[in-house]
């Protein structure tokens, strides 16, 4: 099994000006990491988004790193659906030029209100998401949905939409870790998503009780209340080994992806992350 990295875990550094969104490739070489995914390109001012994916393509094969995947946002419920898919048609386009095979975009943002459940909002998505990948297809791109997002971040929910979508180039990018977001077991819920599984991210948080005192910064809600906080790989509550085994038992052999979001500082959270996940791989999978 190869390990990625997601350029949003250089966000602490990217932020402070110390890495860029085009540097962090060469970081992540360094690191060890076999490949990179990249989120929304954050494409410098003057130039196009497809002339910045090939500079970023030819960076990966100048230190050999393959890009594993793209990330991007969108909402086919909050904006307009034909608008938003056209949108999204693009950024296969960008995926192609980056050489990835996979590509992950959101469902939706949009809350659900008592008058529009997930019930009525599950088939509008699913006809812009089947256009999405239809056309994805065409340029041998496999297209996926991630629970995340507060509302999209239950197992069940998650799977009601892949199967409506029923499109064979259409699948599940597995967080182990959001599943905590919406207070469920990550290991029982991974069982749910192995079968649709084309993608996985390694993520761990810290979890306390919404019972106990507020711990303060860095901390967030869960839906029910529990505070979680974002951690090195192997430091939280994430059963990650329990997570790769339901992958192993499905036949999951693709990327792994992990995606640090903690407070430590982020070099040193991959560092010891890639150092804990290849262990687990090991154990789990065999060398």
């Amino acid at each position: 099994m190869k390990i990625s990295v997601s350029s949003y875990s250089f966000s602490q550094y990217i932020a402070k000006g110390l890495l860029t969104q085009f540097t962090c490739i060469e970081k992540a070489k360094e690191l060890g990491f076999d490949a990179i995914e990249f989120i929304d390109l954050d494409t410098p001012e003057g130039m196009s988004e497809e002339e910045y994916a090939r500079r970023i393509k030819d960076e990966c094969d100048r230190v050999g790193l393959p890009v594993s995947n793209y990330t991007v946002w969108a909402d086919l419920i909050g904006k307009n659906t034909e608008e938003e898919v056209a949108r999204l048609q693009k950024k296969v386009d960008v995926a192609a030029i980056l050489g990835t095979a996979s590509m992950r975009h959101d469902a939706t943002w949009t809350q659900p209100v008592n008058t529009r459940g997930l019930r009525h909002m599950i088939e509008p998505l699913a006809k812009g998401i089947r256009e999405v990948t239809s056309y994805a297809e065409s340029k041998g791109i496999r297209t996926m949905m991630e629970n995340h997002g507060t509302f999209l971040q239950d197992a069940d929910r998650v799977e009601s939409i892949i199967t409506a979508v029923g499109h064979p180039n259409f699948g599940w990018l597995c967080d182990m870790g959001n599943f905590l977001c919406a207070d469920e077991n990550p290991a029982v819920s991974c069982g749910k998503a192995a079968p649709y599984l084309f993608y996985a991210h390694a993520k761990d948080f810290i979890v306390k009780s919404g019972n106990e005192p507020d711990p303060g910064e860095g901390f967030f809600k869960s839906r029910s209340g529990n505070y979680l906080r974002g951690t090195i790989v192997g430091h939280g509550a994430v059963p990650v080994k329990q997570c790769l085994q339901v992958f192993k038992n499905s036949g999951y052999d693709g990327y792994l992806g992990v995606e640090f979001e903690g407070i430590e500082d982020c070099i040193q959270g991959l560092s010891i992350g890639l150092a804990n996940l290849r262990r687990f791989v090991r154990e789990v999978y065999g060398d």
